[in-house]
């Protein structure tokens, strides 16, 4: 498999991003003297010919919206190529293993680390050997996730399609050409809910800052104007990613930056906010889930909807914006603390911060979820859904799950119209104010919203 196209490399979506689990592979396989393709099917065509020239295709799902658009992949390969050897890879890959081996979709997948287990599978299929390799979950060998720490090198991304064909930092406008890389893996949290947890279990590793930095500088030579760092969160480690941040600053001063960090860590590390508003940082995300403390208590976020209040406070005081993921239908969320939530918004002034489909996330129950675990999930957990990749489970007010419903065709709709933000929000708001019983005008609550804030933001919204 030393041909060109003999191994096909498949990234579904990450994030309106260039693929870094392609660009990563790749380097280590090239490094090995292989030549795979590379094809992010977010921006450019899956040909037929390129599915029939692969013996070996990887398909990377680092999280749900890839694995949907990864089985279609699947499916596809199977019609056009069925002797090819199909290994998914990434965060989902190994969650869901089962249910694409019972069928006969897929021969391996890998969870964790991924790199080396790949590459050391495709070297045991070029000698035809039994492919039994620790990290490699296949139908011979049920190996757990790869947690062997990886021999990290640059990732290479000149086979990748040019960063100006993904999401751009919108401030004001003003467009700039988004590049996109990480400085860790994992996380050392284990909130409920993440898919994270079952894989890393707790444990994070840190990329060596000259690889990071080499990938900043790679890509800014591209064009890039403003870098994501896509780690789960930047500060599991934060004296690592502030001597990456200082380096990049110094070389590249007019380089912008955003991460995602946890409430917990903006609180704690609150010294640091100054800094990072010194060092180019843009904006922050930051996965505040909910506002209804007893909803953050069964997710174990580490933090109170008053911590949050707090981390919005800081965030302004530094000059950088917060923006929020928000997971608002699980089982404990209540008609009326989805209310307060939107009501919080409202009046601290804050809509703008938010990307209105996180107004309509639904918790997810992947197999291997932590919830699974937890005695008192049986009551509310049901069947699994193979084709959502999820457990079932209905909330105890079915008026939550018809506002879910509701608010998710409401939104989508938005996105696709290119709907004011703004308006869907309080469109949003109407909806579940009316499962009260009571009446809402949206008009006349975005009249007094008042001022608009001018806040940056990607222009592909962030969802799982």
């Amino acid at each position: 498999m030393r041909n060109q196209g003999e191994i096909l490399l498949v990234s579904c979506y990450e994030l309106g991003h260039q693929p870094f689990h392609l660009a990563s592979l790749s380097a280590l396989l090239r490094q090995e003297g292989y030549q795979p393709d590379c094809v992010d099917i977010a921006v450019e065509m899956l040909s037929d010919e390129q599915i029939r020239r692969a013996e070996f295709i990887g398909i990377a799902v680092p999280m749900h919206t890839a694995l949907r658009l990864g089985e279609q992949v699947i499916q596809r390969v199977r019609a056009i190529q069925p002797g090819a050897h199909i290994c998914l890879y990434g965060l989902y890959a190994l969650l869901n293993a089962d249910h694409f081996l019972q069928q006969g979709l897929i021969d391996a997948a890998i969870g964790g680390e991924y790199e080396v287990p790949l590459c050391q599978l495709v070297q045991a299929l070029e000698h035809e050997k039994q492919p039994l390799i620790e990290g490699v979950y296949s139908r011979q060998h049920t190996s757990g996730p790869n947690l062997q720490r990886t021999p990290f090198i640059v990732p290479q991304r000149e086979h990748l399609p040019e960063l100006t064909n993904y999401a751009r930092l919108q401030w004001g406008d003003t467009l700039s050409v988004v590049g996109a890389t990480e400085a860790t893996r994992g996380c050392k949290h284990t909130c409920m809910h993440c898919p994270i947890t079952p894989i890393y279990g707790g444990r994070f590793f840190a990329i060596p800052r000259d690889i990071v930095l080499d990938d900043i500088r790679q890509q800014v030579a591209n064009g890039a104007q403003h870098i994501t760092f896509n780690d789960p969160d930047f500060w599991n480690g934060p004296t690592h990613a502030m001597r990456i941040l200082h380096t990049m600053h110094q070389e590249f001063p007019e380089l912008t930056f955003d991460a995602t960090i946890k409430i917990e860590h903006i609180l704690k590390h609150r010294e640091l906010l100054p800094e990072m508003k010194t060092l180019g940082c843009a904006f922050v995300v930051s996965a505040v889930e909910s506002l209804n403390d007893d909803v953050l208590m069964h997710l174990d976020k580490g933090h109170t909807a008053e911590d949050v209040a707090i981390a919005f406070t800081l965030m302004e005081e530094a000059g950088i914006a917060l923006r929020p993921s928000l997971l608002p239908f699980t089982p404990w969320e209540t008609l009326e603390s989805y209310v307060a939530l939107l009501n919080f918004f409202e009046e601290h002034h804050l809509i703008e911060h938010i990307d209105p489909v996180h107004l309509s996330i639904r918790l997810l129950i992947p197999p291997g979820s932590a919830h699974l675990s937890d005695p008192a999930s049986q009551r509310w957990i049901a069947d699994f859904d193979p084709d959502a990749f999820s457990y079932r489970w209905s909330h105890a007010d079915p008026r939550m799950d018809e506002l879910q419903a509701k608010v998710a065709a409401l939104v989508t709709q938005g996105e696709q119209c290119q709907n004011d933000a703004l308006m869907t929000f309080f469109q949003v708001k109407a909806l579940a104010i009316s499962m009260q019983g009571q009446r809402y005008s949206t008009f006349r609550a975005l009249r007094q919203y008042g001022e608009r804030k001018i806040l940056p933001h990607l222009t592909e919204s962030w969802f799982c």
